[in-house]
């Protein structure tokens, strides 16, 4: 009478558990490659956001400012036009790119009155340079406390948005009001609040968060962006008092 062996069993037992043990490691490593590759790609957009910005920061300065100060709500416009045209279209190979890039050129050629006003103070130059090296170290504080921290910062996602529209209705007021003082409390308060927007942005992307490198880097994009502007309003409020 024949008995039947064990042992093959056991030994395809422990295979399978192998085969899921090395599949799920595989698994688990090109999670990992994916995750760097997009990572990657969005501070590589990101990067060169930066220099489309300045770029068109540069000829609105040195070539465009009577017409971008006559026709500014009108180039405001066309920047929230792009804007909501990437997010329709940030799957969109090519399209998306260009629109990325037609957007924050566009959002440096807004930047021109703010610009000029600042060269035109004492020092104004120094004072523009004060402000871009302030925001670069500041995003490298808040992207190395982002990666560092053992908190999870998406909780911060409601409070922060909250406080952008305190923000941003400060910001309407006083455009009306023109009070230095609110100015300066409301610049203040926007350089914190992008600040922690660095960090919680910083962190969605290293956990994959965000399902395209485009949405990534305009978000991180314009948190630099919109500390960058309210250090440079502390900077030149404080510089025309001098």
């Amino acid at each position: 009478m024949a008995l039947y062996d064990r042992k093959p069993i056991g030994n395809n037992a422990e295979n399978f558990s192998n085969y899921d043990t090395q599949y799920s490691e595989n698994s688990l490593a090109q999670n990992d490659i994916a995750l760097v590759s997009f990572v990657k790609q969005t501070y590589q957009l990101f990067a060169a956001s930066l220099l489309a910005a300045t770029a068109g920061a540069f000829v609105g300065v040195s070539s465009l400012g009577d017409m971008i100060s006559q026709y500014y709500i009108g180039f405001v416009i066309l920047e929230f036009v792009l804007l909501f045209g990437l997010i329709f279209a940030k799957s969109k190979p090519g399209l998306n790119l260009i629109l990325l890039f037609g957007f924050t050129f566009i959002t440096g050629l807004t930047l021109t009155p703010i610009l000029s006003r600042t060269l035109g103070l004492p020092g104004g130059a120094n004072i523009i340079a004060q402000a871009f090296l302030l925001t670069t170290a500041i995003f490298g504080v808040m992207s190395i406390f982002a990666l560092r921290t053992k908190k999870d910062l998406a909780n911060m996602g409601k409070m922060l948005f909250i406080s952008l529209i305190v923000v941003v209705i400060g910001s309407l007021i006083n455009l009306f009001l023109g009070n230095p003082i609110l100015q300066v409390v409301i610049a203040g308060a926007g350089a914190i609040l992008f600040s922690l927007f660095i960090a919680y942005d910083t962190q969605n992307i290293v956990r994959g968060l965000y399902d395209s490198p485009i949405t990534a880097a305009v978000n991180l994009y314009l948190d630099f962006l919109n500390l960058f502007i309210s250090l440079l309003q502390i900077l030149g409020i404080f510089s025309s008092r001098d």
